[in-house]
């Protein structure tokens, strides 16, 4: 089903990544014919960058390629309309792109546009919260001070309540939040769904899509990672994911990844959510 598996550890931090690979970063992995190797980027440009090129090299070699990211693709159902007006995540995709910022030097304005869509629900708080204690950002307040029942929305994805662990989209810091991970990637999912023969899961048909763009939670194979050598554990996820979602394609039994809930197509699913014994089984393969 798929030639190439590219996975990416996705970073949201405000400055470059050290120059000797660390971790906290932005990690590729890749497995293409069963080999597997990493790549460390200090910027989310520069990430941008390598995968483009990447996803240009796989489809000129004729193979077709399935790339994941470790931030959310969508938000709680009702959450796109309100911004939006629509119910539809790729209408998100495209006002991010239009509002968030990102330079060469990872400074980006992630914070002040989650309290630009806070406004949006203005009297009420709206859901997004997380920012430095020492920072005033209109609208976006420092601890959780959201009623979200009283406007309209889920703290969670449906998703989310099935993963142990998995954090909130509307936290944007903290330990473990994804929520500014988002911020700065989904307008880069928008850049490279508009590419030629691009597809996103599970909000568009895949077939005949040579490059299919989804979320993962790599974390799915935290105990296999932890028993990997490597020094750096998003290194050694991002390149594990990606060798046993190759294996679980390679070996025709990728189509059960596919089946998800209908609420999916507003809100997004993680792709393997619920096969982690089969991603775990599929490294052990030869």
């Amino acid at each position: 089903m798929f030639d190439s598996v590219i996975i990416v550890d996705w970073s949201a931090k405000a400055t470059p990544s050290p120059e000797r690979p660390s971790k906290d970063a932005i990690w590729i992995g890749i497995c293409r014919a069963g080999h597997r190797h990493s790549q460390y980027c200090r910027t989310r440009l520069a990430a941008e960058a390598v995968l483009i090129n990447l996803l240009v090299q796989e489809r000129a070699a004729g193979r077709r390629v399935l790339a994941g990211f470790d931030f959310p693709f969508g938000y709680p159902a009702g959450f796109a309309t309100r911004i939006t007006g629509q119910a539809n995540a790729r209408a998100v995709w495209a006002w991010l792109a239009r509002h968030i910022t990102d330079d060469a030097r990872n400074a980006t304005n992630r914070l002040a546009v989650g309290g630009q869509m806070n406004a949006l629900f203005h009297p009420l708080q709206g859901p997004f919260w997380g920012r430095p204690a020492t920072q005033v950002i209109p609208h976006l307040p420092f601890k959780k001070d959201v009623d979200y029942a009283a406007i309209g929305l889920s703290e969670r994805r449906v998703i989310e309540t099935h993963l142990r662990g998995a954090k909130p989209t509307f936290q944007l810091m903290g330990a473990g939040s994804v929520g500014s991970q988002a911020l700065t990637g989904l307008p880069m999912i928008h850049r490279l769904r508009q590419r030629p023969g691009t597809a996103v899961w599970p909000f568009e048909t895949i077939d005949g899509a040579s490059v299919v763009l989804a979320e993962v939670y790599p974390s799915i194979l935290a105990p296999v990672v932890a028993r990997d050598p490597a020094p750096i554990k998003d290194e050694a996820q991002v390149r594990l994911l990606a060798h046993a979602l190759w294996h679980v394609a390679a070996n025709g039994q990728f189509a059960p990844l596919l089946n998800v809930p209908d609420v999916a197509q507003e809100e997004g699913w993680i792709l393997g959510a619920g096969h982690a014994a089969l991603l775990e089984q599929a490294l052990t393969w030869p």
